[in-house]
């Protein structure tokens, strides 16, 4: 199954894919569907219940608000994030929303929207069901949805439990690949390299120009949630933990100093820390960034292009776009043979499959071949293999804020080892994969984004009220 790189960066809001722009997502919808069989002027009342993961943690992760949200016709990569929480309260305030802006409800958030903290649907950790009723309190309509990272949802129709993504038609015209070793054979066959390759397949029903643009468009987001955050003026980050901002800080502290880094090379290690950082704290505040191929793991893909932008001899717009197409290539593989979701496989799938794809797209665009940036992939999961997703208090921030800056530091020496080799290595990406989706079955759903287990019950001496980011 072909998966776009547009599906993998998608533009959203923090601090979650899959327990923010998913459920906003999966409130669509279930908007769409009372739309599409007409049933929107009947409801007299929606019910919104989340299982799993986004029961446990939905809360800190801006569930109910994203599920709000959606149910008011509102779509991650349009909505205005400077508004949802004013919007918010009024609906709280006022108990009633508007259905896609067109059909006014009572609605109680304390009985109508339901966070399950320990109840799951048996598909997937990241499961919501949403219940329509007339006003006679009789279903209209009832819809099941998933949220299985990066922004994806799919319904009962869409998902089995033992596969997210099933295609049994090949589309004619694209190069398509499910796993390393038939992409690098493809590289080969084709003499292409790997972002050639996927911009091939992306120009099946898009034009080479429109794709390069959407591409920029992306970058553009990128760049500037990186700006946004190391000039925020806002001192805390929402959620209760209190949790100071580093970013604002860090950059004046860097660009006050600019002959240090003459004297200590390292410094470019600082810099590429503070862009992670600076996304992942816009991301932690709501902020608009770009699922890379999720919220959580966000800043990794941004500071290492940043890396690529401001460090490398000769990079250019070409290389921006080179960059992007090599990490959603090898995202795809994470995608189809294991999971990007923290809910499903813990922050490996997350931090790690970030990691991963910058370290193989960072390879590419400094002059690797095809093997040695899949030998750069390798290693960037490799050495994630078992990260627990243990978020304290639910919240997008510690550790994963610097689980980001790390995995941004990790991706780039990862790449600078591949290019020391001719690519041959001893583990091949598809058997790292694949060790990735057996660990996170293996773990323990205490350490998958339930806030259970790890850091999220041994840091905290006493309870935090956590409010909803």
């Amino acid at each position: 199954m072909f998966i776009s790189t547009f599906d993998l960066f998608s533009i959203g809001i923090g601090p979650s894919s899959s327990h923010t722009v998913g459920p906003m997502r999966a409130a669509a919808l279930f908007l769409s569907s009372l739309e599409e069989h007409r049933l929107l002027s009947e409801v007299s009342r929606v019910k919104a219940e989340m299982f799993g993961s986004l029961g446990a943690t939905g809360k800190g992760h801006g569930t109910p608000k994203a599920v709000l949200m959606g149910l008011e016709g509102e779509l991650p990569e349009a909505i205005d994030a400077s508004a949802v929480a004013s919007r918010v309260a009024i609906i709280k305030e006022n108990k009633a929303l508007s259905l896609g802006k067109k059909h006014n409800i009572v609605f109680d958030d304390e009985t109508d929207l339901i966070l399950n903290r320990k109840q799951s649907l048996p598909l997937h950790s990241n499961g919501m069901r949403f219940s329509a009723f007339d006003s006679q309190g009789e279903i209209l309509i009832e819809k099941t949805y998933y949220s299985v990272g990066g922004g994806f949802v799919h319904d009962d129709d869409a998902i089995t439990a033992e596969t997210t993504l099933v295609d049994t038609n090949n589309s004619s015209g694209y190069h398509d690949f499910g796993s390393a070793k038939e992409l690098l054979a493809l590289c080969k066959e084709h003499q292409m390299s790997i972002s050639e390759l996927m911009l091939h397949n992306e120009c099946v029903n898009t034009s080479e120009a429109d794709v390069k643009t959407q591409l920029l468009s992306i970058w553009r987001v990128m760049a500037e949630s990186v700006k946004n955050g190391c000039h925020s003026t806002i001192d805390i980050l929402p959620g209760g933990l209190k949790v100071p901002r580093r970013a604002p800080s860090l950059y004046q502290r860097l660009s006050s100093n600019p002959e240090k880094g003459l004297n200590d090379p390292l410094t470019v290690t600082d810099w590429v820390t503070l862009y992670a950082l600076a996304v992942n704290e816009e991301n932690a505040a709501g902020g608009r960034i770009v699922t890379a191929p999720t919220n959580g793991a966000a800043g990794i893909i941004p500071a290492v292009m940043h890396y690529y932008k401001n460090f490398v001899p000769h990079a250019n717009e070409d290389g921006i776009i080179r960059f992007l197409m090599t990490a959603a290539a090898i995202g795809t593989l994470y995608k189809k043979n294991a999971s990007i979701s923290g809910a499903e496989v813990g922050c490996q799938g997350e931090v790690g499959s970030a990691c991963s794809m910058a370290a193989g797209a960072l390879c590419e665009v400094m002059g690797g071949t095809p093997e040695q940036v899949e030998n750069a992939a390798e290693i960037g999961m490799e050495h994630n293999l078992g990260l627990t997703c243990d978020p304290i208090g639910g919240l997008v921030q510690v550790p994963c804020i610097e689980r980001n800056a790390m995995g941004a530091i990790k991706a780039i020496s990862a790449c600078r080892m591949a290019l020391l080799g001719n690519g041959s290595h001893f583990v091949s990406l598809d058997k790292v994969i694949k060790t990735m989706r057996d660990t996170g079955r293996d773990m323990r759903d205490k350490y998958k984004e339930t806030s259970r287990g790890g850091l999220a019950i041994n840091v905290l001496e006493v309870p935090v009220n956590i409010v909803e980011c």
